[in-house]
């Protein structure tokens, strides 16, 4: 028998690269720049357009003698309104207030309420930070916290919240510190640039900061301007027009980063904070230094054994002063002492007469405790050195392999140009030039890309379903005019995201019913034409956030660090010291885009239902249907939980009267009240049930919350 010839990955990467299909004509659109394209007139089906998204999807529809479903009821398209804009159920008597109101104004009043609360930031923003992969954790095998990583979940929310026109929001993450360095807000903005999973304690450092500076790049091009660059780090793109110059050019604006944990003080208040500070030191000064007598010699000795981890070209850069250090040398220094240079706790390496005089010693400091300034708030944030490394084409994508040295530049097919960083504010201005760039009305993917992601977040899908490749192997779009206008409407609208928004639920495509004619599942069965609503499951958060609301137990509490929900019995066995529950249970109870974000341990019941592991980038959150999820809304303690305080809340409002109860529940958790065979047959139920009451009328609750009706919006 033959054997098959083998070939080295390059040779298999030439062989799939020849035997790809050509490029479509057409395929470089997204590198274009856009124009506002006219809007079609559809006379004969001006009736169903409510505004002008309406008439090109309805254009693209006559095509295929398709039109719109007939609009949703109204209790359902309340239901879809809440959930869509604040990620929550609406009241029964919300929903029955507009179920009677016919006036004309009554669904964009109820629009402009949802998006004027601040539930609309925390639900807008979870779309956003599964794209830029925010987590509160290190990732990898130690998994390390980052204490101040919620600070940039809450600035998200607040940015979606304030209307934020999206140009600034871009500009502020990319370079807050160069363009706005007197804002707090645009300090915690530049946290974007910190989320990449980090292997604190890798020996080899200069590989890790080319990683660190490789997911920089590449998620920054994926999340503003949905490229696919990293393609290009080792070689030109296969089918992009990007060239591996211009991927390393990218790269040099990242060059300079110097992470830190930035004080978020304005700078007379950082002032005043610097007095205090010096003041207690200096009367605390003799204890401090008596204490350090002692514990010193502890934590050199542990220092030092971190250091013998290091080879010597390494390990000797912490002997260099740092204003004598190269710019690398600066860097790489910085990633040693973060693990050499560690404080910890030496209590226990501490003699019996050194402890005793060390606890005397903490004493006599405790009573000067009052005139210590409390610490201030703290945010993780990027800066640059003042002269950041150099920039080389790195051949075949390998650190160790350095070529030509570049300067940041941008993509030659949009911008075929090096950037002119302007020095501002004690910065260089890379990142600024770079901000600059990716946020001006003639880059043509920018706009393009964010409102392809508000269009998915309304509909499932993007107009683009690539909404993070619009290069030549993503999908084209199924309504590029409607793209464009789209874009163009944003920027003229002062880069307002709510605005985009707004047109978008408003539009008789969002309002019609989730069942159109049969002729549409024949003509266009993926429903990419729009013919109907597609109906859409609860992502995790949505659903656990659901499950809190009709029971009665949701905190709506804004911002802060993480909480910690309660673990099931058996993961928390497992989980013990990774996992340690809040134990304030209303604070558990929070919405569940402030449960703290492990990376290494997700929260199941996001898990089960799609949530990304935040390591990477997520586009678009996959959609399955799979046993276990069914398993867990039957059988876990936490739903079940959920059930029986359901049933609580329905009793305290409906009484003892068994049908009261069942109309009262099916308001609740479904948004309408059950029909005749229902009432009847949730009624026997309770009569037949085996065991007490109150234990049928929890069983009860807990199947209401397992019906497709609770679990989809319609």
């Amino acid at each position: 028998m033959r054997s098959l010839p083998r070939f080295s990955a390059a040779a298999l990467l030439l062989i799939v690269a020849a035997s790809a299909p050509a490029a479509e004509p057409g395929a470089e659109w997204a590198y274009k720049p856009f124009k506002r394209p006219a809007v079609p007139d559809v006379p004969a089906q001006k009736t169903a357009a409510r505004n002008d998204i309406d008439r090109f999807l309805l254009a693209k529809l006559a095509e295929h003698k398709l039109t719109f479903a007939p609009e949703a009821d109204r209790r359902v398209l309340i239901r879809r309104a809440y959930f869509d804009l604040i990620g929550l159920p609406p009241a029964p008597e919300e929903v029955e207030a507009f179920a009677r109101d016919n006036s004309p104004g009554a669904y964009e009043k109820l629009v402009d309420r949802l998006m004027a609360s601040p539930q609309y930031g925390e639900r807008q923003a979870l779309f956003w930070l599964d794209v830029v992969r925010f987590a509160e954790t290190d990732g990898f095998n130690a998994d390390a916290p980052r204490p101040n990583a919620w600070r940039y979940r809450d600035y998200v929310i607040k940015s979606f919240n304030a209307d934020k026109p999206f140009d600034r929001f871009v500009k502020e993450q990319l370079a807050g510190d160069e363009l706005y360095p007197d804002d707090p807000d645009a300090l915690v903005a530049t946290g974007f640039l910190r989320h990449y999973p980090d292997e604190y304690n890798a020996v080899n450092l200069e590989q890790r900061r080319y990683e660190v500076l490789t997911d920089i790049t590449d998620t920054t091009s994926g999340t503003f301007l949905a490229l696919t660059s990293g393609c290009a780090r080792c070689h030109d793109h296969k089918y992009d027009p990007i060239t591996q110059k211009d991927y390393f050019r990218l790269q040099a604006f990242f060059a300079g980063m110097w992470p830190t944990e930035a004080v978020l003080l304005t700078p007379g208040a950082r002032a005043e904070y610097q007095k205090k500070l010096a003041a207690w030191e200096a009367k605390t000064a003799e204890i401090r230094a008596a204490i350090e007598a002692i514990e010193g010699p502890y934590h050199q000795k542990a220092s030092a054994k971190q250091r013998t981890r290091f080879p010597d070209e390494y390990a000797s850069l912490l002997d260099i002063p740092f204003e004598s250090r190269t710019p690398i040398q600066k860097q790489l220094g910085q990633l040693i002492d973060k693990q050499v240079n560690v404080r910890g706790d030496v209590s226990k390496s501490l003699k019996p007469a050194e402890k005793e005089r060390v606890a005397a010693l903490k004493a006599q400091l405790s009573q000067w405790a009052n005139e210590k300034p409390p610490e201030p708030p703290r945010a993780m944030a990027m800066t640059d050195l003042p002269t950041p490394p150099p920039t080389n084409l790195y051949k075949r994508g390998n650190w160790q392999k350095p070529g030509a040295k570049l300067d940041p530049g941008f993509i030659a097919t949009i911008d075929d140009r090096d950037a002119a960083p302007q020095p501002t504010n004690g910065s260089v201005g890379r990142r600024a030039a770079l901000a600059g760039w990716v946020a001006s009305r003639e880059n043509p993917l920018t706009a393009r890309v964010i409102v392809n992601r508000l269009w998915q977040q309304r509909f499932g899908y993007g107009i683009v379903r690539t909404s993070s490749d619009f290069g030549v192997t993503g999908d084209r779009p199924t309504h590029p005019e409607l793209l464009n206008w789209l874009a163009d409407e944003l920027v003229a609208k002062n880069w307002s995201l709510k605005h985009v928004h707004k047109l978008m639920v408003l539009s008789a495509a969002f309002r019609q019913g989730a069942r159109g004619e049969e002729a549409g599942a024949t003509a266009d069965p993926d429903n990419k034409l729009l013919w109907q609503y597609p109906r859409r499951r609860l992502d995790g958060e949505a659903l656990r956030d659901a499950m809190l609301a009709v029971s009665g137990q949701l905190n709506l509490k804004a911002g802060g660090p993480g909480v910690f929900p309660e673990l099931p019995a058996e993961l928390q066995k497992s989980s013990a010291g990774r996992w340690t529950p809040t134990a304030d249970v209303s604070e558990r109870n929070r919405r569940s885009v402030y449960v703290f974000v492990k990376r290494n341990l997700r929260y199941p019941l996001f898990t089960l239902f799609d949530a990304p592991d935040r390591n990477e980038t997520c586009a678009r959150r996959f959609v399955t249907t799979t046993a276990p999820q069914s398993l867990a809304m039957l059988n876990d303690a936490l739903v079940i939980g959920f059930g029986k305080q359901l049933a609580a809340r329905v009793t305290k409002e409906a009484g003892a009267d068994r049908e009261k109860f069942v109309g009262r529940a099916f308001l609740i958790a479904v948004n309408r009240p059950p029909t005749s065979e229902e009432q009847a047959a949730m009624a026997g139920y309770l009569a037949r049930h085996k065991g007490s009451d109150e234990e049928a009328r929890a069983d009860l609750c807990h199947a209401l919350l397992n019906l497709n009706e609770f679990v989809y919006v319609d």
